[in-house]
């Protein structure tokens, strides 16, 4: 394997999108909207759910709730047929009624546009308050899941034992002006080039550097 030294990191995701081509753009949100709320409800129904049902169940329950009032009056088992397609969906239907309930009575309706307002929420946790603050609101933030995490690791980037541990490391060697799209090109890099079995090291532009590439094995 050949020693040369990796990229900086702004040449790393620019390596990235080229490999991907059309797939290293994000896409609009699922839902067509990006506002905070369309944001979050298709970020919560998207948890272990293939991007294909997540489209289909966000814009159908936003149809139904396209707002947080709608949404707290919707009934349980209601609600649960409508996410029934994704993954946990009488979770997803428990928690989102309480988010919306909770948006009514503590957030005039709104989503908090903090982390911590975010995390307050059922079901939200970091790397969900980290999309909606990067989707909804523009802030930077790191948004790490199980590719982000994996890959960096991977790659030598980063060596964590937790995507906690990883969002604050790729936060230290990462531009702050990226943060926002490291999470859609990793994630898909992860699911076309750097899959989890069968990494395809042939025709990575790092293959060159990184530590755990098979190219030329």
């Amino acid at each position: 394997m050949s020693t040369a030294a990796p990229p900086a990191p702004a040449e790393l995701l620019g390596a990235m999108r080229e490999r991907l081509g059309e797939l290293g753009v994000p896409a609009p949100v699922s839902t067509g909207r990006r506002d905070p709320y369309a944001v979050l409800v298709s970020t919560v129904v998207s948890l272990r759910t293939r991007d294909a049902v997540t489209r289909k169940v966000s814009r159908r329950l936003l149809e139904r709730a396209p707002d947080p009032q709608a949404l707290a009056a919707m009934d349980e088992a209601g609600l649960e047929e409508v996410l029934r397609p994704a993954g946990f969906f009488r979770q997803k239907a428990a928690q989102l009624r309480r988010t919306a309930r909770i948006l009514l009575s503590r957030h005039d309706g709104r989503v908090p546009s903090t982390r911590e307002g975010l995390l307050s929420l059922p079901g939200v946790g970091p790397k969900t308050a980290g999309y909606v603050l990067g989707m909804a609101f523009g802030e930077p933030a790191v948004c790490v899941d199980v590719h982000v995490h994996r890959i960096s690791n991977r790659m030598g980037l980063v060596s964590t034992a937790t995507p906690e541990e990883t969002e604050r490391e790729l936060e230290r060697i990462f531009p702050r002006g990226l943060w926002i799209g490291i999470n859609h090109v990793f994630v898909r890099y992860g699911q076309n080039v750097c899959r989890p079995r069968m990494p395809d090291c042939g025709t990575c532009p790092f293959a060159g550097w990184c530590p755990s590439s098979k190219a030329s094995e």
